[in-house]
This record gives C-alpha cells, structure tokens and sequence, in this order.
C-alpha cells in the first residue's frame, strides 16, 4: 500500500517502484480522504523471493520529504525503514525481526513541528504574549503537557476529530493569540495575558489533533506502537524547544547589532501573525464544505 499526504489536488512528484517491476502495474485500488490517497496492489511474484529486492522512492532525492516503509510477513515479524532524499532506496534483508527505527520517529516528530508553520505561529505568539522566563516557562509546558496529551489520545484511537475542523480550529486559534497580543500592547490585557498557561492548555489540546493527524498518516507499528507515539511526540518537544531557543537567540541578536528598529517593528508582528492565521482559517473551513 502507498500512502501519501496531499494539500487539496496537491501532492510532491515521488512514487514507490520495486526492482522486478512489481509495481509496475496499475494498482487494484486506490482511493483519497481530504488528508492524503493511497493506492494497493495485490502482486503474484511466483518462486522470487522479497529478500534481495530494492525498494526506492522515485523523486525522493528531489524533496524535502522522508518515506517510512513497513514490511510485515506472514508470521507477524515486521520491520520498518526510513527513506530520505539522500538515501532513497534499501535492498530487503532477510530478517524482519529489527527494533524500532528510534531516529527515524524521532526525526519526523522534530520534522514535523519545524515544517508546520501554524504550530510554529501559535507558539511564537505566546511567546510575544507573556513576559518573564516564568511565565514564559508555565505557558509553553501547558502547551506541550496538553498537546501531548491528545496527541496520545487520538494516536490510540481513544477519541477522534474530524482532521478538517481540526485544522481549521488551529488556524482560529492563532488569531485569537494575535488579537490577544494587540489588545495587551493596547493597554486592555484579556484572558491569555492574565492566565496564558489556561489558554496555552485549552488550544494545546487542539493542537495535539493535528500532530495526531499528521503520525495517523505515517502510522504506527503494532508492536512497538507505545515506544513510536513516545519517541515520535519526544521529536515534537525537542523542535519545539529548539525553535524558541532559535526566536529568542535571534531577538537578543538583533538588540545587541541594533541593526533593525525592533521596537518600531514589534507591532506589526501580531498584525502579520493574524493574517496568515486569517488566511489559513477561511481557506480551511471553506475546504471543509467543498469536502
């Protein structure tokens, strides 16, 4: 089964193929959701065997994007393998039975979090939002304590949300967050700047759906699934970290150079962060009906 992640009719150029031209056929079946496609083939090899064979990604080194792949035999032993653009293709080997590929979860939760932009805004927001490394403590650990907490959940299968809602939720959440920032420089500090950890708790939870989302289409292997979902969500906290420690390096840097007028750019930021969220809002509830 190949399944991919699509935007709308979007999708990155890059297909499976396997030495032998067993996926040169078309598949039997193939259907979408709003989140990705997928396409399966039901392949008669005769007498040659999986082992030895080359699995590749064509297109692959062209990208950004990594593939896992999962082999599952007859008796239930199961491997898992990531594709890279620089590492595109890996011959089967003749023994299934390998651990779970730590990094390879690992480097898709940070890679996940870095690549989604909206998570990314939310985050910077609050940090916009909430003044003193306390504060700024409390809130960004009630994000990620609440995130991680539907991210499990959903991942699971203990509760679902619909993935278009969902996404269009979080979009409405940042503008909240930019609002919030505005009516705080103004003087007229709202909830999220009296109690932002009550705020950063309430939308973590939703954000925890669309991480959840996004590892639904990557998947879990059955028989590691509690140790992907914990290194998986471990990837998430350490871009996560990484990307305020990389907001607050720059912020410091540019004070220090003095080479922009931070103080006279400082509110146009809120303004920006709310557009884009605007944007993402409207786009995604009307894709909501268009479903």
């Amino acid at each position: 089964m190949w399944k991919q992640p699509v935007v709308g009719d979007l999708a990155v150029p890059i297909t499976p193929r396997m030495s032998g031209g067993w996926l040169a056929q078309a598949p039997q079946q193939a259907w979408r959701t709003p989140a990705y496609r997928a396409q399966s083939w039901q392949i008669e090899t005769g007498e040659i065997p999986l082992a030895g064979q080359t699995i590749a990604i064509d297109g692959l080194d062209g990208t950004i994007t990594d593939a896992l792949v999962r082999i599952r035999l007859a008796d239930g032993s199961e491997t898992t393998h990531r594709l890279t653009p620089s590492a595109p293709s890996f011959v089967v080997g003749n023994d299934a039975r390998e651990s779970l590929p730590v990094a390879a979860y690992l480097g898709l939760g940070v890679e996940h979090i870095l690549t989604g932009i909206d998570h990314l805004l939310f985050v910077f927001g609050l940090m916009l939002l909430v003044s003193g490394w306390r504060r700024l403590a409390a809130t960004i650990t009630a994000f990620t304590v609440a995130h991680s907490i539907t991210l499990a959940m959903a991942s699971l299968g203990w509760v679902q949300a619909p993935v278009a809602l969902v996404e269009a939720a979080i979009a409405l959440s940042i503008v909240f967050v930019a609002v919030e920032i505005v009516h705080r420089w103004r003087g007229q500090p709202g909830l999220a700047s009296r109690r932002p950890w009550l705020v950063a708790f309430g939308f973590g939870l939703l954000h925890g759906f669309g991480f959840a989302s996004s590892l639904s289409q990557i998947g879990l292997p059955p028989d590691s699934l509690f140790s992907a979902l914990l290194v998986f969500n471990l990837g998430v906290e350490l871009g996560q970290l990484a990307f305020v420690a990389a907001v607050l390096a720059v912020g410091q840097l540019l004070r220090s150079l003095a080479v922009l007028p931070l103080d006279r750019l400082r509110p146009a930021a809120p303004y920006a962060i709310g557009a884009f969220a605007g944007y993402w809002f409207i786009e995604r509830t009307v894709s909501v009906f268009a479903a």
